[in-house]
C-alpha cells in the first residue's frame, strides 16, 4: 500500500484542483494501486471572524489585487484542463476552516478522510457553502459514516478546534510552507499546482521505492 500524506487548506483554490488531480491520476493511471490517503490540515487564515472575510477585500488589502477575476483565470484554466468548471467569483467569502478540519481528522477512523475532504472543498467552491456552519457540516459528513447530530457536535466542540490547531503547528513544524503539499511514501515530496504528469511521476517513483524495500 502506497501512503499519501495530503497537506491542503479547504479555503485554497488550489487544494481542490489538487485533489481532483489526485483522484483522476490514480482513477485514470493506477487504478490497481492500493492507497492510504491522509489529510493532514494547514490553516490560512486561522484567526478569521465567524462571519467571514469578504475575499475581494481581503485579496485587495493583502495582495493590493483590484480585479479578483484576474487573479481567478488562471486556477480557473488549470481546473478546466483537468475535466471540471470551477468559477471562483461563485463563493464570495472566505471563512474559518477548524471546524471542517476537525470532521476531515475525525472521519480517519471511518475510513472516509479524504473524500469527506474533498465534499467538504466541492462544497465551499462549487456550491458556495459555508464551511464554517456546524449545520451545513453536519449535512455533508452523513454521508461520510457520520450521524449528524455526532457531526455537529465534532464541529462546535473547541477541543477538535485546537487539535486541528496542533496538528496544523506540526505542518508548518515540517516544512510545510504552500499548498497543496503531497509526500508519497514518505519520501517523494511535490507542491502547489502541478500538474496530472507531476502528480502521476511522483507516484511511480514512490511506489517504486516501496516496492524496492
Amino acid at each position: 500500500m502506497l501512503q499519501i500524506d495530503l497537506y491542503t487548506e479547504i479555503s485554497c483554490p488550489w487544494c481542490i484542483i489538487g485533489h481532483h488531480r489526485l483522484d483522476k491520476v490514480l482513477a485514470e493511471r493506477f487504478p490497481d494501486l492500493d492507497v492510504d490517503i491522509r489529510q493532514h490540515p494547514v490553516l490560512l487564515l486561522p484567526d478569521a471572524p465567524a462571519e467571514g472575510l469578504y475575499i475581494p477585500d481581503l485579496l485587495l488589502k493583502r495582495y493590493g489585487v483590484t480585479d479578483p477575476k484576474a487573479a481567478f483565470t488562471r486556477p480557473e484554466a488549470e481546473a478546466r484542463a483537468s475535466g471540471f468548471d470551477l468559477d471562483l467569483s461563485r463563493q464570495p467569502w472566505t471563512y474559518r476552516t477548524q471546524a471542517a478540519h476537525g470532521l476531515i481528522l475525525a472521519a480517519q477512523a471511518r475510513g472516509t478522510q479524504h473524500q469527506l475532504a474533498v465534499a467538504i472543498t466541492d462544497a465551499y467552491f462549487l456550491e458556495a457553502k459555508n464551511i464554517s456552519d456546524a449545520d451545513v457540516l453536519a449535512d455533508i459528513a452523513m454521508a461520510y459514516g457520520f450521524e449528524r447530530e455526532e457531526a455537529r457536535a465534532i464541529a462546535l466542540d473547541p477541543e477538535h478546534h485546537k487539535r486541528v490547531e496542533q496538528e496544523a503547528a506540526r505542518s508548518m513544524a515540517a516544512g510545510v510552507r504552500s499548498v497543496p503539499h503531497f509526500v508519497f511514501g514518505g519520501r517523494i515530496a511535490i507542491k502547489g499546482g502541478r500538474s496530472e504528469d507531476e502528480i502521476a511521476s511522483a507516484i511511480r517513483q514512490a511506489d517504486s521505492v516501496v516496492a524496492s524495500g
